[in-house]
């Protein structure tokens, strides 16, 4: 079912016309042919789209228009009329109307008009709830997500807090690996003791074997005081080791001398030094393609990776990416000091398809800079990066499924694509036609044979 369309003409036969075509589509329809009668019904019944006529007895379709979008906003209205002036269109979209369409009726592009606006719905409701649970999803901490991958990532965070054993997460930059860890940390019995962190790639390997060892006073030539190491700093708790990967050489039978015994022994020291701390570790990098190339320690890499974890990409988590804007939206109006309440349902749009190189990181940032930047209580399109707005995706959906029972002929995703193309421009047949490489009446031909079949 593609929907349900109230359908509003004072003409008997344009309402008998349009019920029929959409019934043939798929779609569930009502027809009524004034507008009181339409206003009673909106009030008691659901639907997806309102689409009414312009010139109607008593109010108008403009006026309509009006009533609904103030008592029932989540429902698009399209309106149809017989005058194509820029005036009409105008008074149309003032009064709130989704799209307009004009008289005589092309039939592909109002259901074309009308699917967009079910998808529209659909997507309002969507960032309606998403923004109503951003509060009660947080089953660990800062983590947040509600999609499938995320789930998977919980439970296994749960059945792992608790334990002693070394733990690796992987997972492109951006995706919350630090996060993960916080999580692990504070869900443990180690939750009381210090969380310290520290990025392997971002400092010198003398500077780095100090921090993560310490030294004694006179160790090298700028010690002038004897230095704690994070191993030590981190008695009770969690030692994170971020980008693990990019840990020298020098440094790595160190580490691993330092897993397997338990103990320290500082730059300039003579004593080794006991140990209390778990070890998790994180990288964006595939360590077992480092160590193929000789630069990651075999032995190291199996002290490490005993439970795995692998945080997806925010392009395969979905709906989380609008929980996750409205969080931001939140914590950014909020510093900032702005009344930015959410987000408009075309640059919601717009965030779903993105593909998020970044991943989280990168929509955090986008948000923060919407923020600061919008005028309104939403964010709309104007207010994101421009690489977002301008995005345009370049897949188009195919079957990869491997049973042979689910797969169509030729001609069936021949049609999907024509329709899919047609879909993209708006509706605009010749655009399309040279899209596709077919001349007006090969495309007009095979859209008939679509509607009859």
């Amino acid at each position: 079912m593609n929907g349900r369309i109230l359908i509003v003409d004072d003409e008997q036969s344009m309402c008998e016309m349009l019920d029929f075509d959409l019934r043939r589509r798929g779609f569930t329809t009502a027809c009524l042919t004034s507008a009181d009668k339409a206003l009673s019904f909106i009030k008691d019944e659901e639907l997806d789209v309102l689409l009414t006529d312009l010139k109607l007895p008593g109010l108008s379709g403009i006026e309509l228009c009006e009533r609904c979008t103030a008592n029932r906003p989540d429902v698009p209205v399209v309106v149809m009329t017989a005058f194509g002036s820029l005036e009409t269109a105008v008074a149309a979209m003032r009064a709130g109307a989704y799209d307009f369409v004009t008289k005589p009726v092309d039939l592909d592009i109002l259901a074309l008009a009308l699917e967009r606006a079910k998808k529209h719905r659909a997507l309002q409701e969507k960032v309606k709830f998403l923004s109503d649970a951003v509060n009660r999803i947080q089953p660990f901490g800062k983590l947040i997500g509600d999609s499938p991958p995320m789930h998977k990532v919980y439970v296994q965070l749960a059945r792992i807090a608790d334990t002693e054993t070394s733990i690796l997460i992987t997972g492109e930059s951006g995706t919350g690996k630090e996060l993960v860890a916080h999580a692990l940390h504070n869900s443990s019995r180690r939750h009381a003791g210090p969380f310290v962190a520290i990025n392997c790639a971002a400092l010198p390997d003398t500077l780095l074997e100090s921090e993560l060892f310490g030294h004694k006073q006179g160790a090298f030539t700028d010690a002038r005081q004897e230095h704690q190491g994070l191993f030590v700093q981190a008695k009770g708790g969690t030692l994170f080791l971020d980008e693990i990967g990019d840990l020298p050489m020098p440094l790595q039978p160190k580490l691993l001398r330092a897993l397997e015994e338990r103990t320290v022994r500082p730059l300039g020291g003579a004593a080794e030094i006991p140990i209390d701390v778990r070890i998790i570790t994180a990288t964006n990098q595939d360590l077992e393609a480092v160590m193929e190339k000789g630069r990651f320690r075999e032995d190291l890499f199996y002290r490490l990776n005993v439970i795995r974890l692998t945080m997806p990409p925010l392009r395969e988590r979905g709906s989380d990416v609008l929980l996750l804007t409205h969080h931001f939206i939140k914590q950014f109006a909020g510093r900032l000091g702005k009344n930015v309440t959410g987000i408009s349902t075309n640059a919601a749009k717009k965030l779903l398809e993105y593909t998020w190189p970044g991943n989280v990181r990168e929509l955090r940032n986008a948000i923060e800079r919407a923020v600061a930047l919008t005028g309104y209580e939403k964010i709309a399109v104007q207010d994101l990066p421009e690489k977002i707005r301008i995005y345009r995706s370049t897949d188009f959906p195919v079957d990869r499924s491997t049973d042979p029972g689910t797969f169509v002929p030729l001609a069936k995703i021949e049609q999907r694509y024509i329709l899919h193309v047609l879909e993209t421009v708006g509706g605009n047949r010749t655009l399309a036609a040279k899209i596709l490489g077919l001349d007006r009446k090969t495309l007009y031909r095979k859209l008939q044979g679509y509607t009859s079949d």
